[in-house]
């Protein structure tokens, strides 16, 4: 038995077969076969293609079912590997120009991929990024390699990787996951919101898990303490058994809170709303007041293309149907520092997380801005839509956001085509800078919440996706606690509703001073949802109070983590 050790970021212990994901990297190089050869290598790329489309078969058999938007997206792959423009070209490249088979298929598709990339039409454009998905399956498959795809992992799996982007991830087979390790990331990293968000156990940050994990490999992992047993014998198999059921009993405790309504002790109402990733996470909705965070990242992701205005505007109505009647806030596309877009080649920058992203690279990306606008207005007729700008640093943002909210108007108004006038426009604080001028931002929008992962990154300088820096990440400390503070205040005052939208809200451990400090709307991950309200349940709002002050009078984070652990606020 070897033990391994790493953040835990998402409670639980699990046990089961390692399955080592890593993602195919398309490496091709120049090369031609010997005279003579040229038909074994069209005979190679022709057995290439028969297996490429057995495996789409596969995949679009999966989701005819459960989910035809995706099946969709595959079935568009087909079309591409049975081209005959393409395959004719390829057949050339082989027979005429002796090029070898994965050399053929890589030059061939990357040209087409480069001709229609610089189409002027958009939806033209993002077909390239399809054509790519396809080179690559083909030349995966001439290489002979297996497919590694976390969309059908087949079996139950602790899933190991360097790490997980949410491009890894749009399509996780969430019912076969049974634990997540990678060997970076930290507390707020996609991997961890990820694994919180469906109640998954996880570690991060546990250095040379591939090379240490053998795919296959029998393992254990306790995302309570961070430690991963490979190979456990049975005295460790035990203890963590007993755990398991103690974890889980704890689990049965708090669901005795998941219907009620969000209360203090002496009857206080708090709001409690639900961060959501996608069309799929709204049946937890019944259990919540609003949508606090609706993430649309997930539209980009599940897909080498960029979604259009229809596929938007057909998404965000089915969540506002689903929340029938319920506030839907609904964030603009985040993309930039730990997010990528398939479909948008992005310049290299050397600080991602303090470069052009989320509502920069929006205002500088206009008409990727505008359909995703119009989408959302569109769908507003549908239910109570609230829409948020993340990333805002300055008044000249959201003002320069509102119109576009504007532009977006009146192009639908020339289309003849109904929205909802009244949509309310608010901004997510992330940025100091922004939170220094609360009380102005406030007289500038509808309503704020609090997206305390990048606020605490940035409040203390801290990459929270590197784990040299994790002991700086302190979304304890008493520099958090005030700047919050100064934020419920400033929109109290204003008369503006505020929320908490990051991590922080979805702490137990936190919620009773977050209560003493002012918020009354706490937006969390479904699996939150009850231990919050339960935490909330034992503390009244004097006692609240009093522990909110004590706290931002505290010196360091250990100290405020030892205040918060008192038996009265367990």
């Amino acid at each position: 038995m070897k033990i391994f050790r790493g953040t835990p970021v998402s409670p639980g212990i699990a046990e089961g077969s390692i399955y080592l994901y890593q993602a195919f990297s398309c490496d091709v190089f120049e090369s031609y076969v010997a005279e003579g050869r040229e038909q074994q290598a069209f005979e190679e790329y022709q057995s290439a293609v028969r297996a490429a489309d057995a495996e789409l078969v596969a995949i679009i058999n999966s989701f005819a079912e459960t989910d035809a938007d995706k099946a969709k997206i595959f079935s568009a792959h087909r079309e591409i590997l049975d081209d005959e423009e393409i395959a004719d070209e390829i057949r050339m490249a082989i027979l005429d120009e002796s090029k070898s088979a994965d050399f053929a298929v890589d030059s061939v598709y990357t040209a087409f991929a480069t001709l229609l990339a610089k189409a002027g039409d958009a939806l033209i454009a993002a077909r390239a990024a399809d054509i790519r998905d396809v080179r690559n399956r083909v030349v995966r498959i001439l290489h002979g390699e297996t497919e590694k795809n976390l969309s059908r992992l087949g079996a139950p799996a602790i899933v190991v990787a360097h790490d997980l982007l949410p491009s890894d991830t749009a399509t996780l087979d969430k019912k076969n996951v049974l634990a997540i390790i990678t060997e970076v990331g930290g507390t707020t990293s996609h991997s961890a919101i990820l694994a919180r968000s469906y109640g998954i156990p996880a570690v991060l940050g546990v250095p040379d898990a591939t090379n240490a994990l053998p795919d296959g490999s029998f393992a254990a992992v306790d995302a309570m303490t961070g430690e991963v047993f490979l190979e456990p014998d049975e005295s460790s198999l035990e203890l963590l058994h007993e755990k398991k059921e103690a974890f889980a009993a704890d689990k049965q405790d708090a669901a005795r809170y998941l219907a009620a309504e969000g209360r203090l002790a002496d009857g206080t109402r708090i709001e409690i709303g639900l961060n959501i990733g996608s069309t799929d996470d709204t049946g937890a909705l019944r259990n919540c007041d609003f949508v606090g965070l609706f993430r649309t990242e997930f539209l980009y992701m599940q897909t080498e293309t960029l979604p259009n205005e229809e596929e938007q505007f057909d998404a965000y109505r089915r969540v506002l149907v689903d929340a029938a009647g319920k506030p839907v806030t609904l964030r603009t596309l985040d993309i930039g520092g730990d997010k990528t877009l398939p479909g948008l080649p992005m310049p290299h920058e050397e600080n991602p997380f303090l470069g052009n992203r989320a509502l920069r690279l929006c205002l500088t990306h206009k008409e990727l801005f505008y359909t995703q606008l119009r989408a959302a207005l569109r769908a507003s007729v549908y239910g109570n839509l609230w829409l948020m700008f993340p990333m805002v640093g300055t008044l000249d943002d959201i003002r320069a956001a509102k119109a576009a909210v504007r532009e977006a108007q009146l192009q639908l108004e020339e289309r003849g085509i109904p929205f909802d006038p009244k949509v309310r426009v608010g901004i997510m604080i992330e940025i100091p800078s922004i939170a220094m001028i609360a009380d102005r931002a406030a007289q500038e929008c509808d309503f704020a919440s609090v997206g305390t992962n990048d606020l605490c990154q940035y409040l203390h300088a801290a990459d929270r996706m590197n784990p040299q820096t994790e002991v700086y990440y302190q979304s304890l400390s008493p520099a958090m606690f005030r700047t919050l503070k100064m934020i419920f205040e400033a929109f109290t005052a204003a008369g503006k509703p505020v929320s908490v939208c990051g991590e922080l809200a979805g702490n137990p451990l936190a919620a009773p001073a977050l209560a003493g400090l002012g918020l009354r709307k706490f937006s969390m991950n479904a699996s939150a949802v009850a231990p919050v309200k339960r935490a909330l349940s034992h503390a009244t709002l004097e006692q609240c109070r009093k522990l909110a002050e004590l706290v931002c009078a505290q010196d360091t984070e250990a100290d405020v983590k030892a205040l918060l652990s008192k038996p009265f606020m367990k």
